[in-house]
């Protein structure tokens, strides 16, 4: 199964085998053996085509055949606290003492009431 999803997603991007071995660092050979089953990637590799092809591990390795098992939220939310600045801002609200987190969660409901109008 995965063999043959591998070698649909490359086509659908339309990619070479080489383009796909140059972005994994790899020969094409190498490449090649993946799509003919003749080798199975390891789990970082398996992480690196979901990642980059937008799908789950599970699509790949035929566990499911939805592309992508994230909803739109969840991918929005993960977009979300990628940003580095939005995590320091967390990192710096968890180690806050709960006052300063009402005042934080009263400054909020101010603007939030305030975009309103």
């Amino acid at each position: 199964m995965f063999p043959q999803r591998l070698k649909s997603l490359r086509l659908a991007k339309k990619l070479t085998q080489q383009n796909m071995a140059d972005l994994l660092g790899i020969t094409r050979q190498g490449y090649g053996k993946y799509e003919s089953g003749q080798s199975e990637p390891d789990n970082e590799t398996l992480q690196k085509f979901a990642d980059f092809f937008d799908v789950s591990v599970d699509y790949l390795l035929g566990r499911t055949n939805h592309l992508n098992t994230q909803t739109d939220d969840e991918k929005e939310m993960k977009e979300f606290f990628n940003n580095p600045e939005l995590n320091l801002f967390f990192k710096e609200m968890k180690e806050s003492p709960e006052e300063q987190l009402e005042e934080l969660r009263e400054i909020w409901e101010v603007i939030k009431k305030r975009n309103k109008k």
